[in-house]
């Protein structure tokens, strides 16, 4: 009887022990989270900034190329804080919609975060399927992609106006196969479609190797829109985040052969208080600095996207004046006993000795500084037979007019028309020439009337 007497007690203490016991983790949590909940960091400076108590209504947007949200494009090596950043900007920590983040690499997929009536998530084939949305294209790099794609929307004030898209992180030790989809070619897609590129940085993760050095091969041309993120920098102390600095500095100098590199923003992104003893009011500016260039990026989006299309008409033009330029030199040096392959093989490895790319500087107003490189149009015709090219004089017709030189009106008259209206706030009219007074042949004030 003592003995279940015993045992009934000792039972009873063991049950209030892990009684106590629970009360005091259900404190010590409680506790936690009210700490936690005291060092997250205030938000009201990127409401500010980003405008998002603004009354107006976000402009009207579509899913076509032209009139497309503006694309922000995250890039970096893994676990530097990609997907914490955008968790940081669109306040979904804690949530249950945020991305998923770790010390590990995380992000396996591409993630494209948009705006939506309500929270869901796309499947990559779908977002392929449908032919309406801008991202129908990423079809062409197989099922695997597919697979490695998905779509977030909901509703948000910053979505409204822009697009993010977050991306595997770069692993240095991995190949392209074992990913099993061209990955650099689908960063090169995103890379052409983005307004803004975050390429992220942590001082723990500065090593430039094969893998991110072919990044910043594919980025090369896009340096305007490139910003350099070095994130986690509360984690230093500043003699060492001046170290931290100039050691990303020399691993990109190789890599970035600019005159002016891009803007490198420094910073802490993420929710919470930076840690203590760090430049925090220097944080907090470059933070600033990095959404009104974010904001800026938003509100100019028309203009960027006309002169991209400007920039983009520019090549078009000079190339096809090349290429015709090659076809007019190859029917000019055939004769009855001549071999096509020879001819043309003696035209493709020395082009200066016909004057290929002098006389297009001289006949028409092209900048020596924007024509691209000779060994580029061996690679070129040893995919397109030259044969196969008509001269341009041959795509004139009575009715439709040259194609060149609808291009050329288009460089010169409409297109820059057409961002003088945007800039006045007026309608835009591409045959009109108020604006801009096309058409008008310049005046010679040195000759005689």
């Amino acid at each position: 009887m003592r003995g279940l007497l015993a045992a009934t007690m000792k039972g009873r203490m063991v049950s209030v022990c892990c009684f106590v016991l629970l009360l005091l983790l259900l404190q010590a949590t409680a506790e936690e989270e009210e700490d936690l909940t005291s060092v997250l960091r205030d938000r009201s400076h990127i409401e500010e900034t980003l405008r998002f108590a603004t009354e107006e209504k976000a402009a009207d947007y579509a899913d076509g190329e032209i009139t497309s949200k503006p694309m922000v494009l995250f890039l970096g090596p893994w676990s530097v804080g990609k997907s914490s950043m955008i968790n940081y900007l669109l306040g979904l920590n804690d949530s249950p919609y945020q991305l998923y983040t770790g010390a590990e690499p995380t992000t396996s997929e591409f993630t494209v975060i948009t705006h939506g009536e309500k929270i869901r998530s796309v499947e990559g084939i779908v977002m392929a399927a449908d032919s309406s949305r801008s991202f129908s294209p990423l079809e062409k790099f197989g099922q695997n992609f597919l697979e490695k794609l998905i779509g977030i929307e909901m509703p948000h004030k910053l979505l409204e106006r822009v697009t993010f898209v977050d991306t595997p992180g770069i692993i240095e030790n991995r190949k392209q196969q074992e990913r099993g989809y061209p990955f650099n070619d689908v960063c090169q897609w995103f890379i052409d479609r983005a307004d803004l590129i975050f390429v992220v940085f942590d001082p723990t993760k500065l090593d430039v190797g094969l893998e991110l050095e072919m990044l910043f091969r594919q980025l090369k041309g896009r340096e305007s829109q490139i910003r350099i993120i070095l994130n986690k920098a509360d984690n230093l102390a500043t003699q060492d985040l001046m170290r931290v600095y100039g050691a990303l500095f020399w691993s990109l100098a190789p890599l970035i052969n600019v005159t002016e590199p891009p803007r490198v923003y420094v910073s802490s992104f993420w929710p919470y208080d930076y840690a203590a003893d760090t430049s925090r009011e220097l944080f907090k500016r470059e933070e600033i600095s990095l959404l009104e260039d974010l904001n800026q990026v938003i509100e100019n989006r028309m203009e960027n996207k006309i002169a991209f299309i400007r920039q983009h008409g520019i090549r078009v033009r000079i190339h096809g004046l090349l290429v015709d330029r090659y076809v007019q030199t190859f029917k000019e040096k055939m004769s009855f006993f001549s071999d096509p392959e020879l001819v043309f093989k003696e035209i493709v490895d020395d082009p200066d000795k016909f004057y290929i790319f002098k006389s297009i500087l001289a006949k028409t107003n092209v900048s020596k500084f924007d024509l691209p490189n000779r060994d580029t149009y061996r690679d070129f015709f040893g995919i397109n037979a030259i044969a196969s090219f008509k001269p341009l004089s041959a795509q004139c017709s009575y009715i439709g007019g040259c194609l060149l030189e609808k291009i050329e009106k288009a460089i010169t008259n409409e297109l820059p028309a057409l961002l003088s209206s945007i800039n006045s706030g007026k309608q835009p009219g591409l045959s009109s020439c108020e604006a801009t007074g096309c058409g008008e042949k310049p005046k010679n004030r040195y000759r005689k009337n």
